[in-house]
């Protein structure tokens, strides 16, 4: 990567100003020295390195398990001693205990989270923090002011504390990046990290008194960045139930299937509906009337009066077969010894499962007797979340206590939303298959075969994993009154910048902007309110066509993130937000060679300045030494 060291420099130099000048200001905001903030990573589902920690002879295999050999992922030993790999990766599926012979633990540091599979061919393959450390270290971020909190996204919340007092642990991350850099931390979270994240909030009541909580989250986070965050679930969480999830690695789905099955965590990103809460455990806690298995389900008359429990349609449409009990999914011995000829055949009835009906667990209690996994995944529900004591994870989410929210996802990708499956004759972990899939797309649901749908679609679509409405929910945090920008997601000189201010938001609707869009253009469309909470600031950022897995390296994420950054610790900022009027490079990346008028792109940022070893002309296109003023501009 090619670094202009000239505008690190001139970065600290303003930066120190800033700190020289620094005062607090209404609003929340912390304006000071950029240097005490810290980052605090918590990455999604599958997103952290698990490193074995057991002796493991793997028979007609040249490859062993040792203690810190990589487990999760090493792709090499997966291919050449999958059952051993597979010892390594399982966990009890009631207790969440380690397999016998092998357990598999979280690695640590930014290199848990960065790259999965290091190499020089599945290294990339692998990559999920990478470049937005880089970009970090461009902009002359410290290395202690980085840090990553990987966990065991097997485990369920409650186990993560029960077994890695994971959230004891992320507290005191956050009260010694305090004391290190004299500042509060931002909180980036992406996916599943997103749901630690809630769950430590709740757990950090029980374990701060009450008058004493917003002022610690006041002292330690600035902000909270919730990237993809799942806010009612994910629709392929159930189909990994059913079929597993291979991630794109060379198993079987029934491999797959009885991997993802065996973690507690596979339940924690269920579809549940907007409409259905729980009693607050969090008041009962302090009114004394506190205990574990407790809880009181509520639904809203919506839930009853509407269709789909908030969601565009039912999510499982299931056949359920004619034969009963465990003879519907015999052995494979005990296929080779039954006379089929001898079997009735009976018409299936198909039954529809909404949100909440699998929340709760009607499906798994509806299928209980042609499904071998069902009472796993009944009694995980009920132990793990359900009966959760700091918090039934399977809720609405309510704004975080936090200063600053700021809540990214990408949307108009094709999404699953909804699934038929049948019976397959084959015993399990094979018994079922898909036989239709309902997606949503840019407002439309479609099956698979290309016809339209019935239902309740959203404005937009999701970002090819969760759908639009889990992802959008937190555009119920913003108040009465929203001011809405739409901008290219590429550098842009403003024209094609469009305002809408002080629009009327009703509670539990959408936000849906009349503005207008070119088709050969990706925009950022942020929704943003600075005044229906005092001293707080929450905003919306959705990102055209960014995929789940991917927006935690799309670069026109990382360069608003930045720039919201450096205007929060400016002390000539004159906005709530930053401005998006226009949109410069900042890096020498950025820059690139306009064959047409056979210069560099954007002669006021860009030069062309050639040094040895460059190949092409646009690898010679250049941030000017004068271009770091340019940051003043977006104050």
């Amino acid at each position: 990567m090619r670094v202009n060291l000239h505008i690190a420099t001139i970065l600290v130099v303003l930066l120190i100003h800033a700190a020289l000048h620094s005062t607090p200001v209404d609003g929340g905001e912390f304006i000071g020295d950029y240097s005490k903030l810290s980052g605090i990573i918590i990455p999604g589902f599958a997103s952290t390195q698990l490193r074995a920690w057991s002796f493991l002879d793997c028979p007609y295999s040249p490859l062993n398990f040792n203690p810190l050999d990589l487990v999760w992922l090493d792709t090499t030993k997966l291919l050449s001693a999958v059952n051993c790999w597979l010892k390594c990766m399982l966990l009890d599926p009631y207790n969440q205990t380690d397999h016998p012979e092998c357990k598999s633990r979280p690695d640590s540091g930014l290199s848990a989270i960065t790259e999965l599979d290091p190499g020089y061919i599945t290294g990339p393959l692998s990559s999920v923090w990478k470049d937005w450390v880089k970009w970090c270290i461009e902009f002359g971020i410290e290395a202690n002011s980085i840090i990553a909190v990987p966990y065991d996204w097997r485990l369920s919340p409650s186990m993560l504390e029960e077994r890695d007092l994971y959230f004891h642990r992320l507290k005191l991350t956050f009260e010694t990046a305090l004391k290190l850099r004299g500042g509060p931390s931002i909180v980036f979270a992406h996916s599943l990290g997103n749901n630690v994240f809630r769950y430590f909030l709740e757990w950090l009541k029980l374990e701060i008194a009450p008058k004493h909580y917003n002022q610690w989250l006041d002292e330690h986070i600035h902000a909270y960045f919730a990237v993809g965050a799942p806010l009612l679930g994910a629709i392929e969480t159930v189909k990994a139930t059913f079929f597993g999830n291979t991630f794109g690695l060379p198993v079987s789905e029934g491999t797959a299937r009885l991997m993802f099955n065996s973690f507690a965590s596979s339940l924690w990103m269920m579809p549940f509906s907007k409409y259905c809460r729980t009693d607050n455990s969090y008041c009962r806690h302090f009114a004394g009337g506190f205990r574990k298995g407790h809880h009181t389900y509520q639904c809203e008359e919506q839930e009853f009066h509407l269709n789909y429990s908030g969601w565009p349609t039912n999510i499982v449409n299931i056949e359920i077969p004619s034969v009963r009990g465990f003879d519907a999914y015999p052995s494979v011995t005990e296929l080779a010894q039954t006379n089929l000829s001898s079997m009735e055949c009976g018409l299936p009835t198909q039954l529809s499962f909404s949100a909440r009906e699998i929340s709760d667990g009607t499906l798994f209690k509806a299928i209980e007797d042609y499904e071998p996994d069902s009472k796993r995944l009944l009694y995980q529900l009920k132990k793990s979340y359900h009966d959760d004591p700091v918090l039934n994870p399977l809720t609405p989410w309510d704004r975080p206590p936090i200063k600053n929210v700021f809540c990214i996802y990408g949307i108009d990708s094709r999404t699953e939303v909804g699934y038929y499956f049948a019976p397959s004759g084959k015993p399990y972990p094979d018994n079922w298959i898909t036989t239709d899939v309902i997606y949503e797309l840019e407002g439309s649901l479609y099956s698979r075969s290309g016809n339209l749908v019935e239902g309740n679609p959203g404005a937009a679509s999701g970002d090819d994993t969760v759908p639009y409405n889990s992802l959008s929910f937190c555009k119920n945090w913003l108040g009465p009154k929203v001011n809405i920008t739409r901008a290219p997601q590429s550098e842009h000189d403003g024209s094609d910048v469009q305002v809408d201010l002080n629009v009327e938001h009703q509670q539990e609707e959408d936000i849906v902007p009349n503005m207008t869009r070119s088709p050969r253009v990706k925009y950022i469309t942020y929704y943003e309110d600075s005044e229906s909470i005092p001293g707080r600031r929450t905003a919306v950022w959705e990102l055209d066509k960014a995929s789940h897995r991917n927006i935690v390296r799309s670069p026109a994420l990382m360069r608003e993130l930045w720039l919201q950054m450096w205007h929060d610790i400016h002390p000539g900022a004159k906005s709530k937000f930053v401005t998006k009027a226009k949109r410069g490079p900042l890096r020498d990346e950025d820059c690139y060679w306009d064959y047409g008028k056979a210069r560099c792109s954007w002669p006021e940022y860009c030069e062309y300045r050639y040094l040895f070893g460059d190949v092409h002309l646009g690898q010679s296109c250049r941030l000017k030494n004068s271009s770091a003023d340019a940051l003043l501009n977006y104050l």
